[in-house]
């Protein structure tokens, strides 16, 4: 993807630029001074900075991925260069917005303060109660849900969907007792947000990266593992006949980037820029060309008006 790069020969010069984008993209009358600092800042620096983490594929590690695009797109949007810098999910929220965070269950307490490294987080990030107490989320760019996935082989038997979700959930959770289950601290898939204590399931906290955990699963490092849909729909992918859903643990969830709360006008930027590609078919064709398997699972995601 060709980026665009602008040449600030002064400081003069890149805040006048920075007035001017700002004129073009957003009404400053409609904006409080605070907030609009945040885009004249990226303006002025010339660089937008992406926090990712390799995971899926939002962020493949090999220097694309659906988000690594739509980031870089904005990027060339704002007419400033892309640069990105990984994180992981310990350390993500602390790069953005400078506050060393530690989520207990759906509270969140401030443990610490930290350099700020990058303007926005986006390696399909679900929007789950305590991340909206420290970020503020933009526009969904992906659906989701957190699924209970075993090997093919096992003798666990995949739940007979209902018409409720409800039902489907408490259906999922009733095969899990004395069974191991693998879940991830930090994120989405911590297995304290869904309750799984209750169900007497043996649960181990997996010390990899989200990546590793359908391996794991399949190298019989436990019996069930916690799985979102982005990743479940890699997974499927990468080992079909090896792997299977059992069932949904969660509510329907959305992915989107996340910005630092206060930053509305670089977070509206996007949404902008996100709508932009949502009118002209080009997010369609990215999220497709990343899952091509969605549309099976979230028939209304990429149809018109569903996204």
């Amino acid at each position: 993807m060709t980026l665009l790069q602008n040449s600030h020969g002064s400081r003069t010069v890149a805040v006048w630029l920075s007035a001017v984008v700002l004129s073009v993209l957003l009404p400053s009358a409609a904006l409080p001074a605070a907030a609009r600092d945040s885009l004249a800042l990226v303006q002025e620096r010339g660089v937008l900075r992406h926090l990712g983490i390799p995971y899926a594929n939002f962020v493949t590690g090999a220097g694309d991925g659906m988000d690594v695009e739509l980031m870089q797109g904005f990027a060339a949007w704002l007419g400033v260069v892309y640069e990105y810098v990984e994180t992981d999910w310990s350390r993500a929220i602390g790069d953005l917005t400078g506050k060393q965070v530690r989520a207990e269950g759906n509270e969140v307490a401030v443990i610490g303060v930290v350099p700020i490294k990058g303007d926005v987080i986006a390696n399909g990030m679900t929007v789950i109660p305590w991340r909206q107490k420290v970020v503020a989320f933009a526009d969904r760019t992906f659906p989701t849900q957190v699924w209970l996935m075993s090997r093919a082989d096992s003798p666990v038997a995949p739940i007979k969907p209902s018409s409720s979700l409800a039902q489907d959930i408490r259906q999922t959770k009733s095969v899990l007792n004395g069974k191991s289950l693998l879940g991830k601290l930090d994120t989405c898939l911590d297995p304290a947000l869904y309750d799984m204590e209750d169900t007497g399931a043996k649960i181990s906290l997996f010390a990899g990266s989200l990546n590793e955990l359908a391996p794991a699963l399949l190298a019989n490092e436990a019996e069930l593992t916690l799985l979102d849909v982005p990743d479940a729909l890699v997974a499927l992918q990468k080992w079909p006949g090896e792997i299977k859903v059992i069932g949904p643990v969660s509510e329907l969830q959305d992915m989107a980037p996340a910005f630092r709360p206060g930053d509305d006008a670089l977070r509206e930027a996007f949404n902008s820029y996100l709508a932009e590609l949502k009118v002209n078919g080009r997010f369609r064709s990215l999220v497709l060309e990343y899952y091509p398997f969605v549309v099976d699972y979230f028939p209304d995601f990429l149809a018109p008006g569903g996204d």
